[in-house]
Formats: C-alpha cells, structure tokens, sequence
C-alpha cells in the first residue's frame, strides 16, 4: 500500500551489503531478481545476459557461490543494477518527469499486489507486470516473438513467475486507468522496443490487453 500512496522521503544514505544475501531462502532471492530483471529489459542487455548465462547458479548458491568467476559475475550483476537505478532516478529524485523507464513492471503488479488473499511477493509481481508488457510489445510490433521467448526463459530459469490468476481483464484495465491517475493524467506505461531499450506509451487500449491476456495462455508458465 506504500506504493498505492506513494509516499517516499529520500535517505541520507544507505548500506549495501550482498552477504545478507545468503541469509535469504530461495524464494526471496528469485524476488528479488524480479527487479534485477525489470532494469535490465530497460536499459541494459548486457546485465541481461550475465542473468541469462548466470542467474541460476547465483540464485542456487544465494550470491555466495565458490567460483571465484562467478563471485565477480554476482558483484557486477548488483553493480550495474545499482548504477542503473542511480542514473535514473538520481536526477529526477521528486518525479518532475513522469515517463521513467524504471517504472517499467510497475503498472499492473501494484494491484496484483493488492488482491485479498494473493501469495505474490513484490519482485515476483514486478516480473508477472513485466513479462505481460512484454506480450504487449510483441503485438504492437516492437519486439518479436522470439525475444518474448528469450525473456520467458531467462525469467522461468531465474524461478520466476510469468502469470498470475488475479491479472485478469478487469484488474489490467484498472491497473491503467490508475496509471493515469498517479501520472498526471496519462498512462506513460513503459514498454520493450528491445531488450535494453524501451518507450512509454499512453494509449493501451482495453481490447489490446484482452488480447495480451488470450496471448499468456499459449505459456506455460
């Protein structure tokens, strides 16, 4: 409900410390790489295929692996991660620009998140929000259906889910039209071009995401 308020107060500073990592079960760190995930769809194929290539290992051996190589890999997997988010947010802390490739798996997850009853963690919703944004690129043309594979792999390898049963029509369409309520009256809803490379849209269309949903059942997720 934080993100429903969207209350934020910006910290004097933070602490990074990945061996907490190890300390988590397997289901919070496949969460926790549903942001990772988010931000490389974005902004960077190269995180993207270090997840691809690594992501099962590091979640296997929770960011605390014995391979010296695959040490290095985690530590650039949260490097780039949180330089990305620096770069994007940093020079726009307050939201004076509304069209943030950062809230890209943020536009349906929230009230997927809010559905009474819902087992559905937050990085978890980020990735069900993703990857349907993804199916939504692929019908606009943007993307092609084998980048919408390559992007199910990687996120199904990484123990992630694809689908919910709550992200039905009616939810998706709420979901939009809240977008345009917390942004300024337009959708500013991002999607994939490519991977590493997006757009915001404002003109998603209730008959589109009914179609993006009959397009999720050909998963299996």
């Amino acid at each position: 409900y934080k993100n429903r308020v969207g209350s934020f107060y910006a910290p004097s500073s933070c602490v990074l410390d990945p061996a907490f990592i190890s300390t988590q079960d397997e289901r919070n760190i496949c969460n926790g790489f549903g942001e990772i995930v988010k931000l490389a769809l974005v902004r960077s194929v190269d995180l993207f295929e270090l997840l691809e290539t690594h992501g099962p290992a590091l979640v296997q051996s929770k960011f605390s692996p014995e391979s010296t190589d695959l040490k290095e890999v985690g530590s650039r997997i949260i490097d780039l991660s949180i330089q990305i988010m620096l770069e994007e947010l940093g020079p726009n802390l307050w939201e004076y620009k509304l069209e943030r490739c950062v809230d890209y798996g943020h536009t349906f997850s929230k009230l997927l998140e809010m559905v009474p009853g819902a087992d559905i963690m937050h990085g978890e919703a980020v990735n069900v929000d993703g990857f349907f944004c993804c199916v939504i690129s692929f019908l606009r043309g943007y993307i092609t259906m084998d980048t919408v594979q390559r992007v199910f792999s990687c996120m199904k390898a990484l123990g992630l889910p694809t689908n919910s049963p709550d992200l039905q029509s009616k939810l998706a369409w709420q979901s939009c039209k809240d977008a345009v309520e917390h942004r300024n009256g337009d959708q500013r809803i991002p999607l994939i071009t490519d991977i590493g490379e997006s757009i915001c849209v404002s003109d998603i269309t209730p008959d589109e995401l009914d179609r993006a949903l009959e397009i999720m059942k050909e998963f299996e997720h």
